[in-house]
Formats: C-alpha cells, structure tokens, sequence
C-alpha cells in the first residue's frame, strides 16, 4: 500500500467480528453497579433453541464450566488509555486495562468458571456466575484440568480485595 507504514497495514487487515449470543443468563441479580458476593448466586443459562434439545449433552460430566459473556447492560468506554485504580477505589493501585477483570473493557467480555450445578435440555444451571440477569453468553467450555494454569501468581492486593467478591 502506498503511503502506509507496515503497522498501518496491518492494523487495516485486522477484521472486526459479530457475535451473536447462543443464550441469556437468568438469575436474581439485576443491578450492574452491585459487584461483590457472586459466591453463592445460582444462574440459569439458556441456550438458544437453534443449537438443539441435546447440545449441553456430556457437560453434566464436568464439574465446572468456563462462561464467556457480553457486559451489554454496562457503559460502553472508549477511554482505555491511562491506568485507572482497580474498580475505583484509591485504596488499590492503579493498573491498565488489561490487567483487571472488570466490565470496563474493549469488547465488553466477560469469562467465569464456575461451578455446574446441574444440566437439563438447554438448561444449564451454574453458581458463581458474576453476570447480572438478561446478560447475552456468547460461549460455553468444559474446564478441563488440562487446560488449567498452575502456580498461579498475582499482588497481594488482589487477594486481599477478591475475599469478599465470591462470598455468599
């Protein structure tokens, strides 16, 4: 391309995405400021009809399932360049975008494993699903232990803070 640099190329060839959701989640939760707790919160999963009575066949043999999901009903950001303190408390240092979990995000992706409570037709039903009711799940994985890190090493900081986030 004439006039562009190797990095302008690149970045023009990088395709956007559409996803469309393969269920929605239903639960008691409905507030998206309301981000602590999520330890005993029990959520139904639907997944769209089109995937088939039997498409959660076998997953009732895991014991935890890997939820990737849209934060729609949270304030899309374009300001994503400065780090910020973590979930905006002055209490935590402040990190970039890319070394938090929260909704605050680029693409608005959310991922959880959680646990498999049980599995019935297209009803999936999880605890500790930290999405708010109506969200849109765009996938779902069996965690495997294959697929699991170990040695798993984080600040102190966030240890100390995520000890209330999974609580009943």
């Amino acid at each position: 391309m004439i006039g562009t640099t190797l990095i302008e190329e690149r970045e023009l060839l990088v395709p956007n995405f559409e996803v469309t959701p393969i269920g929605t989640v239903r639960n008691d939760r409905t507030d998206v400021q309301n981000t602590d707790n999520w330890g005993a919160v029990r959520s139904t999963i639907t997944v769209d009809e089109r995937f088939g009575e039997a498409c959660l066949q076998g997953l009732e043999g895991f014991s935890h399932v890997e939820v990737l999901f849209i934060f729609d009903q949270f304030p899309e950001s374009d300001d994503f360049g400065e780090p910020r303190p973590y979930r905006g408390r002055s209490d935590l240092p402040p990190v970039g975008i890319f070394a938090g979990r929260g909704p605050r995000r680029p693409n608005r992706i959310g991922v959880t494993c959680c646990a498999v409570e049980s599995v019935q037709g297209r009803e999936l039903t999880v605890v500790g699903l930290d999405a708010v009711s109506g969200t849109p799940v765009i996938d779902l994985k069996p965690a495997m232990v294959e697929f699991l890190p170990v040695n798993v090493k984080q600040p102190e900081w966030v240890s100390h803070m995520m000890s209330e986030y999974f609580q009943p």
